[in-house]
């Protein structure tokens, strides 16, 4: 059973990864080994254990640890930390309302490498540049729902494990193999997928063009919310695939179109 420590002061320095330290101290790349992400709401958190996610310290309303909480509590580490205080107090140290009164300190989990996570993988999303956290989440979710096997995402993306991005994804972030890809695109061809970008540019093909559906193996190439795609990638893809659209809408936000090109772009037996 966890252990209740009741906090009477938002400076407690215990309760800091809920509070103080910024997601990049919470990343904590001097020091791996000890990185952390925090995860909101039971149903969230019930999603990391079941996928192994090991939760470092919780942070719970007093009234929820013999409620929402208490199903959570039974899972987790013996005398893991459970720090608790009253509502007002809690959301004065945090600085928001909780979400279901319920937040996690979660062990960050070693990433695979590309390869390993795309082994086995007949469709994969590759998110370069996009920084806002809920079209990451929105991302995730679509993919958990749509078929998608496996993300890559570039150096220049938004943390999947961001606080908010892992609420918006409802927890998908921890159900699809994910990790960065460092280099172009065009490195998935020596893994054997066509690629294809996601723009409207002269070469773009309509997102239903059967030879583009036809792919065994596909790596579905999706850009910054501003500007899209550089021009360098672009030019390195198979393809380039545009959405149909009606009424002079010139483009859908990313997490949208994401998840129209996931569900069009599935693989067929």
């Amino acid at each position: 059973m966890a252990e209740i420590i009741e906090i009477n002061n938002i400076n407690d320095p215990r309760v800091a990864p809920f509070a103080s330290l910024t997601e990049a101290q919470l990343r904590s790349r001097i020091d791996p080994a000890n990185a952390l992400f925090i995860a909101e709401s039971p149903k969230v958190i019930a999603v990391a254990l079941d996928r192994g996610y090991i939760p470092q310290a919780m942070l719970c309303e007093q009234r929820h640890i013999a409620g929402d909480a208490a199903p959570l509590l039974e899972r987790c580490p013996a005398r893991m930390p459970l720090y608790t205080g009253p509502r007002q107090l809690l959301q004065s140290l945090t600085g928001y309302k909780l979400t279901r009164g319920v937040l996690a300190a979660i062990k960050r989990p070693e990433l695979p490498s590309v390869k390993d996570v795309c082994r086995n993988a007949r469709r994969v999303a590759v998110i370069d540049s996009v920084v806002d956290t809920t079209n990451i989440g929105a991302i995730f979710r679509a993919a958990a729902a749509l078929g998608i096997d496996a993300i890559l995402l570039t150096p220049t993306s938004c943390d999947p494990l961001n606080r908010r991005a892992v609420r918006v994804s409802m927890g998908s972030v921890f159900l699809i193999p994910w990790t960065w890809l460092n280099g172009p695109v065009s490195q998935l061809n020596d893994l054997g997928f066509k690629t294809v970008a996601m723009a409207l540019t002269d070469r773009s093909v309509p997102i239903d063009d059967p030879q583009l559906n036809s792919e065994q193996r596909l790596a579905i190439v999706l850009g910054t919310e501003g500007d899209g795609l550089a021009a360098e990638v672009l030019s390195a893809t198979d393809y380039v695939a545009r959405i149909p659209m009606a009424h002079n809408v010139d483009s859908l936000n990313v997490a949208a179109a994401a998840a129209v090109a996931f569900w069009q772009l599935r693989p067929h037996p």
